[in-house]
């Protein structure tokens, strides 16, 4: 769909990914070919590699992001850690279990978590050649792994005039594998002053690195505490949410910075303070091919056939359409739903009917997965909370962990097997894999 939508295509010359999306030459001599007067670094392969927005600069043109420096500097998160790169060693000093990340990793990729001793090596051995397949980049660290916790990210957005400003936040707790399913926004059951210490938090670590661009800042919290995880030097997958509950259009944004305009110069943003939530609720749904039932394992394919769901609040943006193949080579995300409402009860009966909506035919899906967890009685505990209430976040009983410990377990076998006959329903007469 991206080459039939674009005005021209340039073509990598290669298949693998180590060729094309993550070849910095590749890519830069196609923005030159193309006449490109700037590069939007995207979501993922070189979306936070310093060289690479170096090559774009040296070549002449804009790179529409932080810059390089900043990246090396927030992007590396062991520069941003300071924590120790010794595995064994640090598993007995501090137990188990443990995380191994990829310096340069996102979506889950690069991330094993340790909770045996003897599991130690073969994890970080995994973790150093997944991070090189799909970041270019086998570098990896180590740190305690903390389970029940909320994944909260502040949305920011700096200009070259040293201006930092918070732009909501998000909550991404409900994760399989550390891969992000469901997002929302505002981040629901988080006292004012939590939400408050949370963006002070983000904008004085960017404003310290001088930050431009649009920016993530993402931090794990439980009913007390805080503490900073990373900053992802790249707009995220789930920016849609921040940009339905603000206003702001923050890809609109990341151009206009580019070009040189003040954060003040942004709509939605003319005060120049942190804006005030347009009120509202709102969820993200990534649509993946990959098979529910059998442990979410993806599944390349065809696309026979996509049905969307319409209607007030419901936004469904793709990068695929009928006929289009989903490859083994990238990610198998087909598309994000976003649906908007005034509250989050709403919201979440509107995402309901935007799901049953849904049909996709030649591949199967995580929608199964997406319906079950709206009728949790977890997930939807407290859906009559506003943004304005002062509740703590111990009434949302979702975790990062609370898919694998708390929601698989827990499903009845009928469950399970209606997610089996969905996906033989999408595949049709397709033989499906063992």
């Amino acid at each position: 769909m991206f080459v039939r939508l674009a005005d021209e295509a340039y073509a990598l010359g290669a298949a693998e990914t180590a060729d094309t999306y993550l070849n910095i030459d590749a890519m830069a001599s196609a923005a030159v070919r193309a006449h490109a007067d700037a590069v939007h670094p995207g979501h993922g392969f070189l979306a936070e590699n310093a060289d690479f927005a170096q090559a774009v600069i040296d070549a002449g043109m804009v790179w529409v992001g932080p810059k390089p420096e900043t990246i090396r500097v927030l992007g590396s998160k062991v520069a941003a850690r300071r924590i120790a790169a010794e595995v064994v060693e640090f598993a007995r000093e501090h137990g188990l279990p443990i995380a191994i990340k990829a310096v340069y990793g996102g979506g889950g990729r690069g991330l094993k978590v340790v909770h045996e001793p003897d599991e130690v090596a073969a994890a970080f051995e995994s973790a150093m050649h997944e991070a090189e397949v799909a970041f270019g980049n086998g570098d990896c660290f180590v740190e305690r792994f903390l389970a029940r916790l909320w994944h909260v990210e502040v949305q920011v957005l700096g200009d070259q005039f040293g201006t930092v400003l918070a732009v909501g936040t998000r909550d991404c707790s409900l994760q399989r594998r550390n891969q992000k399913l469901i997002e929302e926004a505002p981040a629901p059951f988080l006292a004012a002053e939590t939400v408050r210490e949370l963006e002070r938090a983000a904008v004085a670590i960017c404003s310290r690195a001088h930050y431009e661009s649009a920016g993530t800042v993402g931090f794990l919290v439980d009913d007390g505490t805080m503490s900073f995880m990373e900053v992802n030097t790249h707009i995220q997958v789930e920016h849609p949410v921040t940009e339905a509950v603000t206003g702001v259009d923050l890809v609109a944004a990341q151009l206009a910075i580019a070009e040189g305009a003040p954060v003040e110069a942004v709509p939605g943003l003319e005060s120049g303070v942190t804006p005030e939530p347009r009120g509202g609720h709102a969820m993200e749904f990534r649509i993946n091919a990959e098979d529910p039932s059998l442990g979410f394992v993806p599944f390349p394919g065809v696309v026979e056939s996509l049905q969307v769901p319409t209607g007030p609040g419901i936004r469904f943006d793709s990068g695929v359409a009928a006929g289009d193949s989903i490859s083994s080579r990238y990610d198998s995300m087909i598309a994000e739903l976003i649906v908007k409402a005034s509250t989050r009860a709403e919201c979440l009966r509107r995402a309901e009917r935007a799901l049953a909506e849904l049909h996709i035919h030649g591949v199967p899906t995580v929608v199964p997965f997406d319906k079950a967890v709206l009728e949790s009685a977890d997930f939807g505990a407290g859906a009559d909370w506003r943004a304005d209430d002062d509740v703590s976040n111990a009434n949302f009983r979702v975790y990062t962990r609370w898919i694998e410990e708390e929601l698989l377990p827990n499903l009845p076998s009928e469950t399970l097997e209606d997610w089996r006959r969905a996906g033989e329903r999408a595949m049709g007469e397709r033989r499906r894999a063992g």
